[in-house]
């Protein structure tokens, strides 16, 4: 079977839509459609069924799923073997990592990495999901939790602090709900939707203030950062993105918010691929030069 037919397979399986497994490899549509019908033509039967729900996997797609990710995993090492002995300080290095930290280190990270190796093109993906480093949808991560997996390996970058930030006119206009002598009434918090909630600083956040109404939920860290600095309530923010915004004051609470620790992840079988060392060596340094920002200091 042509391995390519094989991975199209997978790829629809995953995504359920030839367009949605046709942007995940980067080929046409119809690329994707020619590729299925070569392997069930092989096969000599449907391995998936097209269905209002978008495409499900027949009894057969179901059996050979076992196999078909076993060729994937055996197909993935092999590139990582060869690409671990690429020895040329020139190419694709792919980064994921949280809206933060790509928007905050990562532009001066790239800054100081190209002026020493400006043939390195680093593809950022500052997106939601977890992107897998074991099936190279990525090469380094920097996650807010820690790394699983025996092939990965992995570095505690730093901690990074957060606290309850309000806007000047916010304050002027409600009070400081945390001063020990207040008397403010009705609060406002801009906070996350329901799929963060069990986040440890959340919890923590509207423990401390358990009669606030939530006035704006988002997950995007710079949508809270606007809505807080348009006066629209209390968040709890990184003090390395909030920190210096003009307009807004860190409010002091009875107790310190829980921290996050940041780190790093590579496969084992990559990290010592020049290009990947010298993306890592410029992340690792622009983390110690904004260690104490992080750390809220």
């Amino acid at each position: 079977m042509d391995w390519d037919d094989v991975r199209s397979f997978l790829a629809i399986a995953r995504a359920r839509s030839l367009s949605g497994a046709a942007r995940e490899l980067g080929v046409r549509q119809s690329t994707m459609s020619r590729r299925l019908e070569a392997l069930e033509a092989r096969a000599g039967a449907r391995l998936l069924q097209r269905t209002p729900r978008g495409y499900e996997m027949t009894a057969l797609g179901e059996a050979v799923l076992g196999n078909a990710e076993r060729m994937e995993a055996e197909a993935i090492a092999v590139e990582r073997a060869v690409q671990g002995r690429d020895v040329a300080l020139s190419g694709v290095v792919r980064l994921t990592t949280v809206e933060v930290i790509a928007e905050r280190l990562v532009p001066p990270a790239i800054a100081a990495l190209h002026a020493r190796y400006p043939g390195i093109t680093i593809d950022v993906l500052s997106d939601p999901r977890s992107f897998n480093l074991s099936r190279r949808e990525a090469d380094i991560a920097i996650r807010m939790t820690r790394f699983e997996g025996a092939d990965l390996v992995s570095r505690r970058m730093t901690v990074a602090a957060l606290a309850i930030y309000a806007s000047e006119d916010y304050l002027a206009r409600h009070g400081d709900p945390l001063a020990p002598d207040s008397e403010s009434g009705e609060h406002s918090l801009v906070t996350v939707l329901e799929d963060q909630a069990h986040l440890t600083e959340v919890r923590w956040f509207e423990e401390q203030l358990p009669r606030a109404r939530k006035a704006v939920r988002t997950n995007n860290r710079n949508g809270q950062l606007a809505a807080v600095r348009a006066g629209l309530g209390l968040g709890c923010l990184p003090c390395a993105l909030a920190d210096g915004e003009p307009g807004l004051v860190r409010l002091t609470s009875p107790g310190a918010a829980p921290l996050r620790e940041i780190w790093l992840g590579v496969h084992e079988d990559l990290r010592h691929m020049p290009r990947i060392r010298a993306v890592i060596d410029a992340l690792e340094t622009a983390f110690a030069a904004t260690r104490a920002a992080w750390q809220g200091q």
